[in-house]
């Protein structure tokens, strides 16, 4: 068998309806679409979901739990302690100098520090959040949190 031999199997396939073309065919007129309504009509679709008008199902079921929104919600970035590192003892960091080395990307996005990973150096760390272990590591090399 080639590929240019193939074909559907026998009864598989069904002649396409053509309506439109005089009563006698039983397709005349109105072509099975009946008379007047919104589905007679040409270019109509109606979603699935539409209930003829209706009250919606998703509307009269009553709303429950928290409705967050996004406009009240806040976005950190996150900075973890090993990341640090890479400045020089006794650096004060903020979230400008982080900014000028690339760590985070938002221009005036909230910074999180977050304790993952070992911190080696004495810093003086400017953020906006400071998870527990972040502030236990910083303290523990002799450094200093500051919130902003």
């Amino acid at each position: 068998m080639k590929l240019n031999e193939l074909k559907p199997a026998k009864n598989a396939t069904r002649a396409r309806k053509r309506v439109g073309r005089g009563e006698s065919s039983g397709w005349g007129k109105t072509c099975g679409r009946g008379h007047k309504g919104q589905k007679s009509r040409s270019g109509a679709s109606i979603p699935a979901w539409f209930e003829g008008g209706q009250m919606p199902l998703v509307r009269r079921l009553p709303k429950r739990g928290p409705r967050r929104t996004a406009h009240t919600r806040v976005e950190y970035e996150v900075v973890n302690i090993q990341t640090l590192n890479y400045f020089d003892n006794g650096t004060t960091i903020t979230p400008e100098l982080l900014r000028e080395t690339g760590i985070i990307k938002k221009k005036n996005g909230k910074i999180k520090i977050l304790g993952e990973g070992a911190l080696e150096k004495q810093l003086t760390v400017k953020g906006h959040r400071f998870s527990k272990s972040a502030v236990e590591k910083i303290q523990s090399t002799g450094g200093s949190i500051e919130v902003i």
